[in-house]
C-alpha cells in the first residue's frame, strides 16, 4: 500500500441536485486522457459512498499530491446559477464525515484538505478546515 498523509477532499462542480455517478465521473476523466476516475470515493447525493479508483493507485486529482493521498468527491458544488456553494445535502455532510473518519483511522497520519488549499479553485465550496473531521 502506499503511504498516505492527505485526505484531499473535492467537488464534482455540478448544479445541487443533479445526480452524478462515479462512472460518469470516469467518463468525464476518461475523456480528459486520464487512465480512470481520479477520485477514490465519490459521495452521491443520497449518501451513498461509491468506490472510484482503487486506494492502491496513486488518484489524479490534486497536482503534486496524488502519491501520497486519497481523492474523496461529493457531488455538487455549484447552486442553480452555477456559482460556488456548499450545496451537500445532510446524507452527503453525514456519509462524508463518516468516510473521513474511516480514513483516518486507516491513515492516522493523513491531514485533511479541501482542493482549495492547493489550487486556485472553489473545490470543494466550503471550508474543510472548519469541519468536524
Amino acid at each position: 500500500m502506499r503511504t498516505i498523509d492527505e485526505i484531499i477532499i473535492h467537488c464534482t462542480a455540478t448544479p445541487a441536485g443533479r445526480k452524478v455517478t462515479v462512472e460518469d465521473i470516469r467518463r468525464w476523466h476518461l475523456a480528459r486522457g486520464f487512465a480512470d476516475v481520479g477520485y477514490h470515493y465519490v459521495v452521491a447525493l443520497d449518501g451513498t459512498v461509491m468506490a472510484g479508483r482503487p486506494e492502491s493507485q496513486p488518484g489524479a486529482h490534486c497536482l503534486g499530491h496524488n502519491a501520497r493521498s486519497i481523492g474523496v468527491c461529493y457531488v455538487g458544488g455549484l447552486d442553480v446559477q452555477g456559482r460556488p456553494a456548499d450545496t451537500r445535502t445532510e446524507r452527503q455532510r453525514q456519509a462524508l464525515r463518516a468516510l473521513v473518519r474511516q480514513l483516518r483511522r486507516r491513515f492516522p497520519a493523513a491531514s485533511v484538505h479541501g482542493h482549495n488549499e492547493f489550487a486556485r479553485k472553489a473545490c470543494p465550496c466550503f471550508d474543510v478546515q472548519k469541519e468536524n473531521f
